[in-house]
């Protein structure tokens, strides 16, 4: 006996973005490492490549998520 059931059909409403097919699918479809998700709304699912981007961004400009300068430290050798 299994304890884990592999779950191969998504619960109705449940909505994910497929990065391999570039599509919006309910139900997860594709393994979890080929999709985005879930999202409570296929509207939601659609943007998910938008969301991650603007994401993306927020995080690379976030001074909380760089290493600070070192004190004394410089770039002439």
């Amino acid at each position: 006996m299994a304890l884990f059931k592999k779950r191969t059909v998504g619960k109705p409403g449940e909505w994910y973005y497929c990065l391999v097919h570039k599509k919006v699918e309910e139900g997860p479809e594709c393994p979890a490492k080929d999709r985005f998700g879930p999202y409570a709304t296929r509207k939601e699912a659609e943007h998910a490549m938008s969301l991650a981007r603007e994401r993306n961004l927020e995080w690379e400009n976030d001074p909380r998520w760089h290493d600070a300068p070192t004190s004394g430290a410089s770039d002439e050798d």
